[in-house]
């Protein structure tokens, strides 16, 4: 069974995030979703609350083969520990695949799983920051992120 990993802060969980979710469902036979928590980092979104809309987001959407986790520890240590195949990231652009690819370099060597990229498709230019920068002041997000992100953001 071919298992990915797809590790993030989702904070919060936007469009071009469901479409590389999407995408991996159909390119693995299992998809774990990973909330990393970061101790250095505040979330505007408290991740278990963040989590079950994610879960709300997949299942009115019909992806059975996902599941969405919170955890604090190494993504490449939680990956092995359900097994994974391989760590799926989302890239937007050139600038996110130079970052993304100098990490997956790394966690290749110290964990021997390989990265596979998954373009965020039409939603490219989206990212959590822009949607928490526009919502900041005052911007309607309601067609950068899913319905029950929107209703847990709003």
């Amino acid at each position: 069974m071919k298992t990915g990993f797809y590790a993030g802060s989702f904070d919060p969980f936007t469009n071009g995030h469901l479409h590389v979710v999407k995408k991996s469902s159909e390119l693995f036979d299992k998809v774990i979703v990973g909330i990393g928590i970061n101790s250095n980092k505040t979330r505007k979104f408290d991740s278990e609350i963040m989590k079950n809309a994610i879960e709300k987001v997949l299942a009115r959407e019909g992806i059975n083969n996902v599941s969405v986790i919170a955890y604090s520890n190494l993504s490449i240590d939680k990956a092995k520990e359900f097994d994974s195949t391989f760590l799926i990231r989302g890239i937007r652009n050139g600038i996110d695949y130079d970052y993304e690819e100098n990490i997956a370099l790394i966690n290749e060597e110290l964990s021997g799983l390989d990265t596979i990229y998954v373009r965020s498709g039409k939603w490219g230019a989206v990212s959590s920051s822009m949607v928490v920068q526009f919502m900041n002041f005052g911007k309607d997000v309601s067609k950068l992120v899913p319905p029950e992100i929107y209703d847990l953001i709003k």
